[in-house]
């Protein structure tokens, strides 16, 4: 079975790693050019869901980005609404680094506990002749992303920016089904139905917006 609290550790430990290993070879190079900020998402700050990161300077137009995601709601507006996301991405830009118009290419992985909008009413279902309703249906999984960003970053202080940007991609997510009265898994009884055992885990790939926001940047060095 997975465990995802080893394997969040581990992505946030190569992210981060990462980041500061870049920062300190950038400094021993070259302590003028170095740049590095941390950075929060103001737009989901007021619903209690937190978005961090930190960006540094590769090269003339080249930043890294490594970031968090996180929504601690069990439930949020009578739905479950929790998930971490952890992700890197590297990012062009077409001016210089940190500078107005860029690009970016990312790949995340996401841990999640939510119920599908598509579950937002109250449709029956019959498990083992007992009839559940869809505002009691959740799913819980992981989810591997990839994804391209658009994004706009310009200053707004001597040390501080603001980052706009929207991005989207491909997200393989692998899950269970669970009743929230009973905790029963339910999202294979057809499979137990008929004989064939519990699917192990159900799978689905789609193609979303999962980035965005407006990142309030601070400029570390």
């Amino acid at each position: 079975m997975l465990n995802y609290k080893k394997t969040a550790l581990f992505f946030s430990l190569i992210i981060f790693s990462g980041l500061f290993a870049q920062t300190e070879n950038q400094d021993s190079e070259n302590q003028n050019s170095a740049k590095t900020y941390i950075k929060a998402n103001a737009v989901f700050l007021p619903i209690g869901m937190i978005n961090v990161g930190i960006e540094t300077k590769l090269a003339d137009k080249y930043t890294f980005q490594g970031d968090i995601f996180v929504s601690p709601w069990k439930s949020f507006a009578g739905h479950n609404a929790q998930f971490y996301i952890l992700g890197t991405e590297g990012r062009y830009y077409f001016d210089e680094a940190f500078k107005h118009w860029y690009v970016g290419a990312n790949i995340s992985f996401a841990l999640f506990n939510i119920q599908k909008w598509t579950y937002w009413n109250d449709n029956t279902y019959i498990v083992d002749g007992i009839e559940m309703s869809n505002a009691n249906y959740y799913q819980k999984g992981f989810s591997y992303i990839l994804g391209a960003t658009i994004g706009y970053q310009f200053k707004l202080g001597e040390n501080w920016n603001m980052d706009i940007y929207l991005g989207g991609g491909t997200m393989q997510s692998f899950y269970r089904g669970y009743d929230k009265i009973t905790g029963k898994r339910i999202d294979s009884h057809k499979e137990n139905e008929l004989g064939l055992g519990e699917r192990k885990w159900n799978r689905s790939g789609e193609f979303l917006p999962y980035r965005g926001g407006i990142m309030i940047s601070y400029k570390l060095q």
